[in-house]
Protein backbone atom coordinates (compact mmCIF):
# COMPACT_ATOMS: atom_id res chain seq x y z
CA UNK A 1 0.00 0.00 0.00
CA UNK A 2 0.99 3.49 -0.82
CA UNK A 3 1.50 5.56 1.75
CA UNK A 4 -0.59 9.08 2.08
CA UNK A 5 2.58 11.42 1.55
CA UNK A 6 3.06 9.62 -2.20
CA UNK A 7 -0.85 9.55 -2.76
CA UNK A 8 -1.17 12.88 -2.23
CA UNK A 9 2.41 14.11 -4.07
CA UNK A 10 0.60 11.92 -6.93
CA UNK A 11 -2.98 13.95 -6.31
CA UNK A 12 -0.94 17.76 -6.26
CA UNK A 13 0.93 16.80 -9.39
CA UNK A 14 -2.76 15.27 -11.49
CA UNK A 15 -4.45 18.58 -9.52
CA UNK A 16 -1.53 20.79 -11.49
CA UNK A 17 -1.27 19.42 -14.53
CA UNK A 18 -5.41 19.54 -15.22
CA UNK A 19 -5.00 23.10 -14.26
CA UNK A 20 -1.68 24.50 -16.04
CA UNK A 21 -3.78 24.72 -19.54
CA UNK A 22 -6.48 26.68 -17.97
CA UNK A 23 -3.93 29.13 -16.33
CA UNK A 24 -1.97 29.44 -19.55
CA UNK A 25 -5.24 30.53 -21.35
CA UNK A 26 -6.08 32.37 -18.83
CA UNK A 27 -2.42 34.22 -18.53
CA UNK A 28 -1.92 37.30 -21.09
CA UNK A 29 -4.41 38.29 -23.68
CA UNK A 30 -7.51 36.64 -24.12
CA UNK A 31 -6.03 33.83 -26.45
CA UNK A 32 -7.42 32.38 -29.99
CA UNK A 33 -11.11 32.68 -29.62
CA UNK A 34 -11.47 30.95 -32.54
CA UNK A 35 -11.28 27.03 -33.11
CA UNK A 36 -9.76 27.67 -36.60
CA UNK A 37 -6.23 27.08 -38.35
CA UNK A 38 -6.16 30.28 -39.81
CA UNK A 39 -6.55 31.95 -36.45
CA UNK A 40 -3.98 29.75 -34.84
CA UNK A 41 -1.73 31.43 -37.51
CA UNK A 42 -2.85 34.63 -37.59
CA UNK A 43 -2.19 34.80 -33.77
CA UNK A 44 1.27 33.30 -34.01
CA UNK A 45 2.74 35.13 -36.94
CA UNK A 46 0.88 38.41 -37.05
CA UNK A 47 0.05 39.29 -33.51
CA UNK A 48 3.27 41.07 -33.04
CA UNK A 49 1.92 43.84 -35.22
CA UNK A 50 -2.27 43.47 -36.02
CA UNK A 51 -5.10 43.48 -33.59
CA UNK A 52 -8.03 41.01 -33.79
CA UNK A 53 -10.21 40.31 -30.84
CA UNK A 54 -11.00 36.74 -32.72
CA UNK A 55 -7.53 35.94 -32.87
CA UNK A 56 -6.57 37.20 -29.27
CA UNK A 57 -4.05 39.90 -30.74
CA UNK A 58 -3.46 43.29 -29.67
CA UNK A 59 -1.04 44.68 -32.16
CA UNK A 60 2.60 46.19 -30.81
CA UNK A 61 2.43 49.73 -28.56
CA UNK A 62 5.57 51.83 -28.12
CA UNK A 63 8.51 52.62 -30.84
CA UNK A 64 7.04 49.84 -33.30
CA UNK A 65 4.41 50.41 -35.63
CA UNK A 66 1.76 48.35 -35.37
CA UNK A 67 -0.35 46.90 -38.60
CA UNK A 68 -4.02 48.39 -39.14
CA UNK A 69 -6.42 46.84 -36.32
CA UNK A 70 -7.96 44.18 -38.23
CA UNK A 71 -11.77 44.29 -35.85
CA UNK A 72 -12.59 47.35 -37.52
CA UNK A 73 -10.63 47.18 -41.54
CA UNK A 74 -12.37 44.69 -43.36
CA UNK A 75 -10.72 42.88 -45.77
CA UNK A 76 -11.33 40.25 -48.15
CA UNK A 77 -9.58 37.07 -49.19
CA UNK A 78 -7.46 38.55 -52.32
CA UNK A 79 -6.76 41.88 -50.63
CA UNK A 80 -5.43 39.46 -47.85
CA UNK A 81 -3.23 37.14 -49.91
CA UNK A 82 -2.10 40.16 -51.75
CA UNK A 83 -0.92 42.24 -48.82
CA UNK A 84 0.71 38.82 -47.59
CA UNK A 85 2.58 38.09 -51.16
CA UNK A 86 3.45 41.39 -51.18
CA UNK A 87 4.20 42.81 -47.34
CA UNK A 88 0.90 44.95 -47.11
CA UNK A 89 -0.08 47.35 -49.56
CA UNK A 90 2.70 50.18 -49.54
CA UNK A 91 5.30 47.24 -48.84
CA UNK A 92 6.89 49.02 -46.22
CA UNK A 93 6.85 47.47 -43.09
CA UNK A 94 5.04 43.74 -43.34
CA UNK A 95 7.44 40.97 -44.59
CA UNK A 96 6.37 39.75 -47.87
CA UNK A 97 5.33 36.14 -47.82
CA UNK A 98 4.57 35.78 -43.51
CA UNK A 99 2.74 32.75 -44.33
CA UNK A 100 2.30 30.83 -47.95
CA UNK A 101 0.55 28.09 -49.74
CA UNK A 102 -2.45 26.10 -47.75
CA UNK A 103 -1.30 28.38 -44.73
CA UNK A 104 -2.09 31.97 -46.31
CA UNK A 105 -5.01 30.61 -47.72
CA UNK A 106 -6.15 29.75 -43.88
CA UNK A 107 -5.42 33.23 -42.57
CA UNK A 108 -7.15 34.99 -46.10
CA UNK A 109 -9.94 32.94 -45.43
CA UNK A 110 -9.89 33.69 -41.18
CA UNK A 111 -9.54 37.13 -42.23
CA UNK A 112 -12.22 37.12 -44.93
CA UNK A 113 -14.73 36.20 -42.06
CA UNK A 114 -13.65 37.78 -39.00
CA UNK A 115 -12.16 41.53 -40.18
CA UNK A 116 -13.97 44.66 -39.93
CA UNK A 117 -16.92 43.01 -37.33
CA UNK A 118 -16.27 46.22 -35.38
CA UNK A 119 -16.09 49.00 -38.82
CA UNK A 120 -18.78 51.35 -38.07
CA UNK A 121 -21.14 51.57 -41.35
CA UNK A 122 -20.45 54.27 -43.94
CA UNK A 123 -17.10 54.49 -42.51
CA UNK A 124 -14.23 54.61 -44.76
CA UNK A 125 -11.79 53.01 -41.17
CA UNK A 126 -10.81 50.14 -44.06
CA UNK A 127 -8.27 52.86 -45.81
CA UNK A 128 -7.81 55.74 -43.16
CA UNK A 129 -3.68 56.01 -42.81
CA UNK A 130 -2.60 54.72 -45.80
CA UNK A 131 -0.61 56.53 -48.53
CA UNK A 132 -2.11 57.10 -51.49
CA UNK A 133 0.37 54.39 -53.82
CA UNK A 134 -1.07 51.72 -50.78
CA UNK A 135 -4.85 53.34 -51.58
CA UNK A 136 -4.35 52.78 -55.17
CA UNK A 137 -2.85 48.95 -54.99
CA UNK A 138 -6.03 48.67 -52.25
CA UNK A 139 -8.42 49.96 -55.53
CA UNK A 140 -6.41 47.53 -57.89
CA UNK A 141 -6.37 44.44 -55.94
CA UNK A 142 -10.13 45.12 -55.05
CA UNK A 143 -11.04 45.36 -59.15
CA UNK A 144 -9.08 41.76 -59.81
CA UNK A 145 -11.68 40.26 -57.80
Amino acid sequence: MMPAVIRLRHASVIVALIALPALAVACGSKGVQVNDRGAQLFADRCAGCHTLSAAGTHGSVGERISGPNLDFRKETKNTVLYAIRNGGFSGAIMPQNVVVGQDAQAVANFLAQYSGRDKQSGSSASVRGLSASARRNRANVAEAR
